[in-house]
Formats: structure tokens, C-alpha cells, sequence
């Protein structure tokens, strides 16, 4: 079994999308190990938001590369 500090840390559901105290869902579902429930929530907020800035980031990475479509040139243009 875990120990004493295993069962205290607080994971996040990454499923469910609740926080949980110790290791009650498998590894490949949770996020942590947090020092409390209100921890495991804002993490959760904070990796929703981080990849929604990196979905932006290839984006716009994507654009620079292949070039505006509204622009009419192709990649063959260049």
C-alpha cells in the first residue's frame, strides 16, 4: 500500500474531470501528485489553458511556414 503522504496528495481526473485524493484512478487518467484538492483543480485550468496557447502557436507556426492561403501563393510559388 501507498504511504501516509501518497494517500494525502491530491490527483486530477483527467476522465471524470474531478479531483481525487490519492492514487484512486490509473496512472494514465490523473494528473499529480498536488498538495490539495484546490491545486489539483488549477492545474487542470492551467493545462487547458497552456494547450490551447500552444494549438495557437502551431497555428500560426503552420501559417508562417506554408504561407496565408488568403494570399493566393501556393508553397510551389516560393
Amino acid at each position: 500500500m501507498g504511504s501516509e503522504q501518497e494517500q494525502a496528495a491530491w490527483y486530477f481526473n483527467t476522465v471524470t474531470g474531478r479531483p481525487e485524493q490519492g492514487k484512486l484512478s490509473p496512472q494514465d487518467r490523473r494528473m499529480g501528485p498536488y498538495r490539495s484538492k484546490q491545486e489539483a483543480l488549477d492545474a487542470w485550468k492551467i493545462a487547458k489553458r497552456r494547450n490551447k496557447e500552444w494549438d495557437e502557436e502551431d497555428r500560426r507556426w503552420r501559417q508562417a511556414w506554408e504561407g496565408d492561403p488568403g494570399q493566393g501563393q501556393s508553397s510551389a510559388d516560393r
